[in-house]
């Protein structure tokens, strides 16, 4: 019986020369590996632009102001119900005591603000398909000034608000129209809620996506393979 030897080492030379570092330390499978950086991507800890996303949230806000408001108003003027009144020579009273036109005018104006903010959402992230925290605050924003914005003009736009004028001047026993206002102002928030929840889900669903990492190697063994079988140890003569 013979000694047993170990296996015969049959990597070329260059391979065993890159596992010894020029200190003579054998290669460490377990070593940590330092990721090669993303191209496009910042690096970890980098502060955003602070001066773009002002800019951005400053170009998104202003028209969705000026143009979501006057839409918003014109619509809420043309079909909000009308609340009746009548006077009766000394004093302003409901032409319908029963009536449902004051809640009628704030559920017409939460409905068209849901509804504007659908198309609103949707034409922010077209233009501003990068996104950013600038253009989600400015969309917020911009919503929320034209929904005040549209209530103001509704409110202008709409019957005389001197109720007692308006009286005398009709005559008693004729109805007219009470000034047009919001009475629950949380109907204001049906605007920039919708326009809002409509571009993050775009955002969500078709928005630029990040570059994945690249997964963990695995560690890998060099020369601890399996020896050929006729070097096997153990064996005999």
């Amino acid at each position: 019986m013979t000694v047993p030897q170990p296996a015969p080492d049959h990597r070329p030379a260059a391979d065993n020369a890159a596992e010894h570092t020029a200190g003579g330390e054998g290669h460490d499978p377990w070593a940590a590996r330092t990721a090669a950086p993303v191209p496009g991507r910042a690096a970890a800890g980098t502060a955003p632009d602070w001066g773009r996303e002002i800019r951005d949230g400053l170009l998104v806000a202003l028209p969705v102001a000026v143009l979501g408001g006057l839409v918003l108003g014109l619509l809420w003027l043309w079909r909000a119900p009308r609340v009746p009144l009548v006077s009766d020579g000394q004093a302003v009273l409901l032409a319908n005591s029963e009536g449902q036109a004051a809640m009628g005018a704030d559920a017409t104006f939460l409905l068209f603000g849901l509804a504007l903010g659908v198309p609103v959402g949707i034409a922010v992230f077209v233009a501003r398909r990068r996104g950013g925290v600038g253009t989600a605050i400015g969309l917020a924003v911009g919503a929320l000034a034209g929904s005040w914005l549209a209530w103001r003009l509704g409110v202008w736009l709409g019957p005389a608000q001197d109720v007692a004028g308006h009286a005398r001047e009709v005559g008693a026993d004729v109805e007219f129209d009470a000034p047009l206002d919001i009475g629950a102002r949380g109907v204001l928030l049906g605007l920039p809620f919708a326009a809002v929840g409509v571009h993050l889900l775009c955002m969500a669903a078709w928005g630029p996506r990040e570059p994945q990492q690249q997964p963990a190697e695995l560690p890998h063994w060099r020369g601890h393979g399996a020896p050929p079988p006729d070097h096997a140890p153990g064996g005999t003569s």
